[in-house]
């Protein structure tokens, strides 16, 4: 056997085995996993864990799982079996679905699975100090055994591939998105990679595959009792409310916890949520958004590219004229809405459409902040002035609109608005920490004590067709008791136990509904689309922009 030299590392540096077999399919993917530290598990990552679980319940005396780890290589990792053929150690690999076929249809390995047994062969020469021949690799699906020989050659990919790993582990630079497109359908990491997505802003004329997730069917549970306890059994999540039988939720069922009013929260069940990538969110029982439990693990990569892009004025600048285009066009949209079909349109709502319309043109003209900042002043003043119009004949007048106010709301109108956007800031949030972005680094809005200014930035682009338009329509209908759904405290009005239940139904009613991308071209679930939009900014600074602040009601 010839020794080849490795680079030299500390324990601490190895690279898994299995980091290098991504790192054959996509170096993008490795990326993502490794130096972003960001991991999905679908259908087919059970199913790889479910035959290795097979195969180690085989009664097969032949049989040797083996982790390894050498700081000399650079590498560890745990082999799948070891066998002993004609007194030669031989590892095995075991793979779920089909071989690759040559030319003349001889079975192949995967340039991935190869790399990998390679590696493995290496680590097993270099932690034991024996001479390995030669890996093979199991394809269940059509039950064939691959032959992958160890020589030098072998071992120079696997040091070249070595060297690559480190390199990007270092490198604050994502790599970009494979040109094998199907190599994406079947990758685990496409809703964050959002390769399509990629494409489409490199290419207006390309026809995206929607590989993000359609929904998330998780609830969204709401404490909205005083008193109550939220608590851990088991892998469930207890729930025990003042004079009322513990309820239990299977923690898989849950998305999001919202905790309002004076409800509470053991550490047991809070680990539980975040070890399960549950956001925990607090709500004031005057219905004020009040904060987030970070669950961001690793992603710092994420956000040093995110303070190197947002540091730009220039950047900042573009991208706040997207958001006040997009705000400001769903404004005056939604109003537009009021004249269809309408016998007699008011001249105010028709003099407030007239005149958005030139505000608009100016947006793009913006020089500063400060000058948008007038703008979308200008945008918000017509489009609250105009808002009443859209009330319809009947409507008591204690549930009329006259101009907006906040903090504390002064009519039931602005009562809903206001406990409507704290639940939104609240989805907003949990999209950001999700994805793994710096909440209080924003492009648009400063810092103020109501939330981080990223959170601000974003929920301009979901306030009218996740608010304002399901809140005027619940008062069209006539969904509300006066007296019933609200407290009139002075001149302080609150939503009363039964009001924030009804208007958090109407919310995540809402939510459930698609909208069609107007860019991509592909429908998901509003719940879906805010989480796709944080997505779409954070390309904004990695040079794949161009989809951010597009969604705007029709």
């Amino acid at each position: 056997m010839q020794t080849l030299e490795y680079p030299e590392l500390t324990k601490q540096d190895t690279i898994r085995v299995s980091a290098l077999h991504a790192l054959a399919y996509c170096p993008r993917l490795f990326y993502l996993e490794e130096v972003e530290e960001l991991y999905t598990q679908d259908a087919a990552v059970f199913a790889g864990r479910r035959l290795h679980t097979e195969l180690e319940k085989q009664e097969d005396e032949e049989w040797e799982e083996l982790f390894l780890e050498s700081a000399e290589l650079g590498l560890r990792g745990r082999v799948d079996a070891l066998r002993t053929r004609d007194g030669q150690t031989i590892p095995y690999e075991h793979k779920r679905g089909r071989c690759h076929r040559d030319e003349k249809n001889q079975p192949q390995a995967w340039e991935s699975d190869r790399l990998q047994i390679l590696a493995y062969a290496c680590l097993l020469e270099s932690a034991l100090g024996i001479t390995i021949p030669e890996g093979r690799i199991r394809y269940h699906t059509d039950n064939v055994l691959v032959r992958v020989p160890l020589d030098d050659q072998g071992r120079a990919a696997v040091r070249d591939a070595i060297q690559q790993a480190r390199q990007l582990r270092t490198s604050t630079h994502r790599p970009p998105v494979t040109n094998n497109e199907r190599m994406c359908a079947r990758c685990s990491l496409a809703p964050v990679c959002l390769p399509e997505e990629a494409r489409l802003a490199h290419n207006r004329e390309w026809q995206p595959l929607r590989l993000f997730p359609q929904d998330d069917e998780r609830q969204v549970i709401h404490v909205l009792e005083p008193g109550t306890a939220v608590g851990r059994t088991g892998e469930q999540l207890k729930l025990t409310r003042r004079g009322q039988p513990p309820e239990t939720v299977p923690i898989q069922q849950v998305g999001q916890l919202v905790l309002h009013s004076f409800s509470q929260i053991s550490t047991q069940a809070l680990h539980f949520c975040v070890s399960r990538g549950i956001g925990v969110h607090f709500i004031s029982g005057g219905g004020r958004y009040i904060g987030s439990f970070d669950t961001r693990q690793g992603s710092i990569q994420r956000r040093i590219r995110q303070y190197e892009g947002l540091n730009h004025t220039d950047t900042c600048l573009e991208l706040a004229k997207k958001l006040v285009t997009c705000r400001g066009q769903g404004q005056r949209k939604f109003l537009m809405r009021g004249t269809r079909g309408a016998k007699g349109v008011s001249a105010k709502l028709e003099n407030a459409i007239a005149q958005m319309k030139a505000v608009l043109q100016q947006v793009p003209k913006a020089q500063s902040l400060d000058s948008l900042l007038g703008f979308e002043g200008n945008l918000a003043a017509l489009y609250f002035g105009a808002l009443p119009c859209l009330i319809a004949e009947g409507v008591p007048p204690e549930l009329q609109f006259d101009h907006r106010n906040r903090r504390p709301p002064q009519d039931r109108f602005n009562t809903l608005l206001s406990f409507g956007y704290a639940l939104l800031i609240k989805d907003v949030m949990n999209a950001i920490l999700t994805v793994g972005l710096e909440p209080a680094l924003g492009f648009y809005h400063q810092p103020r004590t109501q939330a981080p200014p990223l959170a601000l930035d974003l929920m301009e682009v979901f306030r009218v067709p996740l608010v304002d338009m399901p809140v005027m329509a619940s008062i069209n209908k006539g969904q509300w008791d006066i007296k019933s759904d609200f407290e009139i405290r002075g001149v302080q009005v609150w939503l009363s136990d039964a009001g924030r239940r009804k208007l958090i139904n109407l919310y995540e009613r809402r939510k459930e509904e698609t909208w069609k991308h107007p860019v991509t071209g592909y429908s998901l679930t509003y719940r879906r689309l805010l989480e796709l939009e944080v997505r779409l900014l954070e390309k904004e600074w990695m040079g794949e922009g161009g989809l951010f602040g597009q969604l705007v009601v029709r």
